[in-house]
């Protein structure tokens, strides 16, 4: 028995040194395939370095948001590594290997394709965002609900500055499907007031003291015929009008702010000259003889 066991041991390690001759053999006879792969190999990082920083330099002309530049240079850089990569199994006589990993690259890339649908359809929109010349970084926009400042436009979603400072990270599907309204692409902007008088009010005198505010109030308005004042209807409680009038500036908040500005004045122009904004009212008519029963 223990002659055996000798005898499959001794044979077991004969085995194991032809194995280990053969694969010193092989890399003898392999080293300089070996030495020309890890040449290649370096060259690649060092030329994606390169690459990736002169497609970097050639974006920066170009109208695309910064966040696209960078990730445009460093697709370019990990492109460059693969292929570098391919090239070393080219070298190194992987060739089966390296259609194996074709064919696996394949096989998952459909599989996360299906996974991540909706990853996939924010990143196709945020490229086509990158390249719309109507929204850039610095813009006031409204769309889906939100209005604010662009402050940031990736593969995932578009960041809005909102007035209160709160940021909206909006999936960039629904930016690309969903209508958006620019306010920065003009330098001026429209400040609309709505507001309404009593019914016993003179309205001409109402329409004239409201263009007189805006013009002697607003740099922007030079005389009445640039302010739109018009009557809207006979309201419940009162005679609706609405004012219109630009301001140069293309912010949202600086909008907001003209129009609180022109809400105080002509609230204080009313004060002055007696115009009654009136509230919702009420009216209850009663019988001229009214008898109250006690119990």
């Amino acid at each position: 028995m223990s002659i055996q066991l000798a005898e499959k041991a001794k044979n077991a390690w004969d085995k194991m040194i032809t194995r280990l001759e053969g694969w010193l053999d092989a890399l003898i006879v392999n080293l300089p395939n070996l030495i020309i792969a890890i040449v290649v190999f370096s060259l690649s990082l060092i030329l994606s370095k390169y690459i990736s920083r002169l497609v970097l330099k050639v974006l920066k002309k170009s109208k695309l948001q910064p966040s696209m530049r960078n990730l445009i240079s460093k697709i370019v850089s990990i492109m460059i590594v693969l292929l570098g990569l391919f090239l070393i199994l080219g070298i190194l006589n992987l060739s089966k290997t390296l259609n194996t990993v074709l064919a696996g690259a394949g096989v998952a890339g459909l599989a996360v394709g299906l996974a991540l649908q909706g990853a996939l359809a924010n990143t196709y929109s945020g490229i086509v965002l990158s390249y719309i010349k109507n929204i850039k970084f610095g813009d006031w926009v409204t769309t889906n609900g939100y209005e604010g400042e662009v402050v940031d436009i990736d593969l995932r979603a578009v960041t809005l500055k909102e007035v209160d400072n709160n940021l909206v990270y909006i999936p960039n599907k629904l930016v690309v499907e969903k209508p958006i309204k620019n306010h920065s692409i003009t330098d001026q902007s429209r400040v609309i007031v709505n507001c309404g008088v009593g019914y016993g009010s003179d309205l001409r005198k109402v329409r004239d003291i409201v263009v007189q505010v805006i013009v002697d109030n607003f740099d922007y308005v030079n005389k009445a015929e640039d302010v739109i004042f018009l009557y809207r209807e006979f309201g419940d409680s009162s005679i609706n009008f609405e004012t219109r009038f630009w301001i140069n500036s293309k912010s949202g908040l600086e909008v907001a702010k003209a129009k609180t500005e022109a809400i105080i004045l002509i609230k204080d122009a009313f004060d002055e000259n007696g115009i009654n904004i009136p509230f919702p009212i009420r009216t209850m008519n009663f019988p001229e003889v009214l008898k109250i029963e006690q119990k």
